[in-house]
């Protein structure tokens, strides 16, 4: 088993302009976070691919090759790259050079996001959300499995042979499938022999105990070996020295947020009691 952690960098905002202000602490500060994962002994770090004013990484592998150079052992992951609304060759030319940058500890987190920015910032129609998913993780894993590969698809130009490069030191470069909760996602990822990060944003827990079994029976049915199927678990946490502490702490902050969100979505505001249901130790 291993322990780690993901962040967005949420930016601080001007209160009148809606703007984000001191980006650039943001950004020295989850590198500082960083730092200290590695020296604590945490296994994994993870920066999320966002456009919005609200978070400050959109090019998570830079964000993360500032933290290659200043670490020595934690691996080092997107949390997710928005896969959709990219270049399946730029990402794996990114995070092969993350890898060879960091020695080996790069990995991607391949979703389709919780936001949809990124659509129309790209020119990417949303009426094709499943498709292009599908195809670009098509793409991104054939040019993990050769340097030249033959590919055709719908909404990128075919590939003859081109080289992509660097290749990364990992043979092969992980790539997890990230899902929200969404049952076409993680069967593809058990059918392909991918590992699997549930992303548990909110509800409780328990409900997502049934995509883990989903997950193994796809793996199964495709012929995948039991033992090549991983699961993670990414969930919200906080830290304090007592469990009162940190859900004081914690919850106004998270619930400002949450329901910012939830406006954007049509969701009710995030309520105290839906919060403590959320954290109870029947649901963990």
């Amino acid at each position: 088993m291993q322990f780690g952690a993901y962040t967005f960098v949420e930016t601080r905002r001007d209160p009148l302009t809606g703007e984000p202000v001191d980006v650039d602490k943001s950004f020295a500060d989850v590198l500082e976070q960083i730092e200290l994962a590695d020296r604590v002994g945490l296994d994994v770090f993870g920066l999320g691919e966002h456009h919005r004013p609200d978070y400050a990484v959109s090019a998570p592998a830079v964000a993360l090759a500032a933290a290659a150079a200043r670490t020595r052992r934690i691996r080092l992951t997107s949390a997710v790259t928005v896969l959709s609304s990219d270049d399946p060759v730029r990402v794996y030319q990114q995070f092969a050079t993350l890898d060879l940058l960091s020695g080996g500890r790069a990995e991607i987190m391949a979703g389709r996001g919780s936001f949809i920015e990124s659509f129309p910032l790209f020119g990417y129609n949303l009426e094709d959300y499943d498709e292009l998913f599908a195809e670009k993780l098509d793409l991104l894993l054939a040019i993990r499995a050769r340097p030249k590969a033959v590919w055709k698809g719908r909404h990128r130009p075919p590939l003859n042979s081109q080289g992509v490069y660097p290749r990364a030191l990992q043979e092969p470069l992980p790539v997890w499938i990230a899902s929200g909760g969404t049952p076409q996602s993680v069967v593809r990822a058990g059918m392909l022999g991918l590992p699997l990060a549930i992303a548990i944003i909110g509800g409780e827990p328990a409900r997502f105990a049934p995509l883990a079994e989903l997950y193994r029976e796809a793996g199964r049915r495709a012929g995948v070996a039991p033992d090549a199927l991983a699961i993670g678990i990414n969930g919200h946490g906080f830290l304090a020295d007592t469990t009162e502490a940190a859900i004081d702490a914690f919850f106004p902050p998270y619930a400002e947020v949450m329901s910012r969100v939830g406006r954007e979505r049509g969701w009710p505001p995030l309520t105290r009691a839906i919060f403590d249901q959320g954290r109870g130790p029947a649901v963990i």
